[in-house]
């Protein structure tokens, strides 16, 4: 049975995707697409299926959705899974019917939105499932593309992960460059605090000495910036819990589970948006 495509809660990702979509039509599109323009008739009418080529988790569908209609009001896409759903190679993720010339347009530029986030969202599945269990959560960071970034944190959230900070206005984060220029941990989060108040306040520490001074400044979370596993299982018998920790810095497939048995309350993968791999889609046409 099809599914809707887009919900209330999708609305800030599909305004968020427009003037990305205008960017891809201007870039791809142009002033027409050629070779449908030439080669399918004007009143041809086709149907799509866009076909899982691998297993993942889907996102994106209320931006390819988007697309299909921003190229072609006349064109209709019906949902077999939803967002953050899983499926396997073979699998039927939607179907289009319309305008041929238009389905034929908008193809591509609808399955680089769809490809892109549903890779974010099955990477990040990959790293939740290795934690299951354990209490972490799994983060994502600001490594985003530009301009892309509202699109591939709501990935990782359709992939079961969560979300840090926005962006640089939204939460203080204290890094080395910040500490070395303030010449300490406590004359850093002393400036912050005092200018933003209101702001939730996070400490980057390298060692354990760092990290007692962060504890003493009463700060909301202190990131463990690649320390190795030893070192954060002390950091988290040494903090009780009094504090959030947040372990960062040479986090992969193979090491995560480990970092989460250490009892981190978090922990931030810059790869999930980065370095994702697409999920494998196509879309076959044929004529109803």
């Amino acid at each position: 049975m099809n599914i809707g495509c887009t919900s209330e809660s999708t609305i800030e990702i599909v305004r968020a995707a427009q003037p990305l979509i205008e960017l891809g039509i201007a870039e791809d599109i142009g002033p027409g697409d050629a070779t449908s323009l030439a080669v399918i008739p004007d009143d041809a009418i086709l149907q799509g299926r866009i076909i899982a080529k691998g297993a993942g988790v889907i996102a994106g569908l209320p931006v390819a959705q988007t697309v299909f209609s921003r190229i072609d009001p006349s064109l209709h896409l019906l949902c077999n899974v939803q967002d953050g759903m899983q499926v396997s190679s073979g699998n039927l993720v939607a179907e289009i019917g319309g305008p041929g010339r238009s389905m034929l347009t908008a193809e591509r530029l609808a399955l680089n939105f769809l490809q892109q986030l549903s890779g974010i969202a099955t990477l990040t599945r990959h790293f939740v499932d290795a934690v299951a269990g354990t209490g972490a959560r799994i983060l994502d960071t600001r490594k985003t593309h530009p301009g892309c970034r509202v699109l591939e944190k709501y990935a990782v959230r359709m992939g079961g992960g969560h979300n840090h900070r926005t962006g640089l206005y939204d939460m203080l984060l204290v890094k080395d460059n910040h500490i070395e220029a303030a010449g300490s941990i406590t004359a850093a989060v002393r400036r912050a605090r005092a200018a933003y108040p209101n702001l939730p306040i996070e400490v980057e520490v390298k060692n354990l000495e760092e990290l007692q001074e962060a504890v003493e400044c009463s700060v909301d979370r202190i990131m463990l910036d690649n320390m190795d596993l030893e070192q954060m299982r002390t950091a988290v018998q040494t903090t009780s819990g009094r504090v959030a920790l947040e372990a960062s810095g040479n986090v992969n497939l193979e090491r995560v589970a480990a970092i989460a048995a250490t009892g981190v309350d978090f922990i931030s993968i810059g790869a999930l948006t980065h370095s994702a791999p697409v999920l494998d889609l196509s879309m076959d046409i044929f004529s109803p």
